[in-house]
């Protein structure tokens, strides 16, 4: 099978990597791609957002799948397209995708599909907003209703952080179009879960967990980023909570979406918040998560190739969808100054520093590398190197048979791998972290 992966982040990288171990999997294409997508796969140096270029590659390339990584070039409608001219894609409809392209679409959804969430108003005039904001009490979540590559969620203290946020959003318009419109919530407090399912449109894989952190710095200090680490399973993450998940969140926002004549099919990611009134939907996305993908793919048992198949097919129902128990923890090793400014373009040193390490395709020493922002270059003297090229550089992924020892040979496989400016938080996977992640 010739097998098409859209994208250029660490989520890409994963996705390659987990479809290449496919024994059915004869030929891999990663549009935009990265170094790490360059080792296992052909890189194809066209953009992932555009629609029609994307489109001929699959063409021309005769591809039998095509997997669509971020969530942009679904909100373009990619998948309509290459379903269109035949190509069977794993991901969204563009109507589907407003899941996550439409934060105010997503509530309407949840409303009507008695689905918990916090309560919310939107609008899309700020001095509405700011009145509103005014005459409330209380802790709010500020949102840019539209995509803003993670970084469009404000955490606000009090009114005076909402209404900056919102200025911001409206007035400023730090976010483009997507901040036209905004949606204020109720703050919940409690453990913050990232909940994936494979969805066919009808029916749902068996969930699986992980939790991930957004803030910059350690303790959840500083700006939100895509991402800088993650770590799986949660603790209390059980087969009970799972089902109730499954049957008071995803399975009616999948039926509300079909009876909208939108059906969701491909992966269906759930941010909740596990409050003591049970849990609650923060957000919806559209696609595998980053940085979650690269520490749930390593669980995957099925063959990913079936479950997506399934998905597009509607079979879902009849392919069993199998996920390991082992403990994963992934660090993300950002450029100096992300997510503000930073510069590109620095060597990365460590990448390969045994036989052991320089295993692409499985966890030797206990660790994987999945890379992001860095890409193939040359040094000075003409020798091949890899650079940075983005804010978020690397996914460090340590195994283990629990979260301590997964967590401590990702930190070790960490302290081996250098370039100018590296930063990454040291508390991913920490056990101590305030309970914050416990129930």
């Amino acid at each position: 099978m010739k097998v098409l992966v859209v994208g250029s982040g660490g989520r890409e990288h994963a996705l390659a990597w987990r479809l290449k171990l496919s024994p059915q999997v004869s030929d891999l294409w990663v549009v935009g791609g990265n170094s790490g997508t360059a080792q296992i796969a052909t890189n194809i140096h066209v953009s992932p957002e555009d629609v029609e270029a994307v489109c001929t590659v699959a063409k021309e390339l005769a591809v039998d799948l095509v997997v669509v990584g971020p969530e942009q070039p679904l909100a373009n409608g990619l998948a309509d397209r290459l379903t269109a001219i035949g190509k069977p894609t794993f991901g969204p409809t563009k109507v589907a995708a407003q899941l996550e392209a439409s934060k105010s679409f997503a509530r309407r959804i949840l409303q009507e599909a008695d689905v918990p969430g916090p309560d919310y108003r939107v609008f899309q005039n700020q001095t509405a907003a700011l009145d509103f904001l005014y005459s409330h009490e209380g802790r709010v979540v500020v949102k840019a209703d539209g995509l803003a590559a993670g970084k469009g969620v404000a955490l606000c203290a009090n009114t005076e952080e909402a209404a900056i946020a919102v200025k911001g959003c409206m007035d400023a318009r730090i976010f483009g179009s997507a901040g036209d419109t905004v949606v204020v919530e109720e703050w919940l407090e409690g453990t913050e879960v990232s909940v994936f399912a494979f969805s066919d449109g009808q029916h749902l894989s068996t969930p699986v967990a992980a939790c991930d952190y957004k803030q910059v710095g350690d303790g959840d200090q500083g700006p939100n980023t895509g991402g800088m680490g993650s770590f799986a399973p949660p603790a209390f993450w059980n087969s009970d909570l799972a089902e109730q998940v499954s049957q008071e969140i995803l399975m009616p926002t999948v039926a509300a979406m079909a009876d909208k004549g939108c059906p969701y099919k491909g992966m269906l990611y759930a941010g909740l918040m596990f409050t003591r009134e049970g849990p609650k939907v923060l957000e919806f996305n559209c696609r595998f998560g980053d940085p979650e993908t690269q520490v749930i793919l390593p669980q995957l048992e099925s063959d990913p190739v079936n479950a997506m198949t399934a998905c597009i097919e509607g079979t879902l129902d009849r392919s069993q969808v199998s996920w390991a128990s082992l403990a994963h923890v992934g660090v993300v090793m950002v450029s100096g100054g992300y997510p503000a400014a930073y510069e590109t373009g620095k060597e990365i040193t460590g990448l390969c520093i045994s036989t052991d390490t320089c295993g692409l395709m499985g966890f030797n020493s206990g660790t994987l590398v999945f890379h992001a922002g860095a890409q193939q270059a040359r040094d000075d003297a003409g020798v091949a190197c890899v650079v940075t090229s983005g804010g978020r550089v690397l996914t460090v992924v340590g195994r283990g048979e629990s979260i301590e020892q997964a967590r401590n040979l990702a930190y070790r496989r960490v302290e081996q791998i250098h370039f100018e400016g590296a930063n990454y938080r040291r508390d991913i996977g920490e056990l101590s972290e305030g309970n914050r992640r416990e129930l």
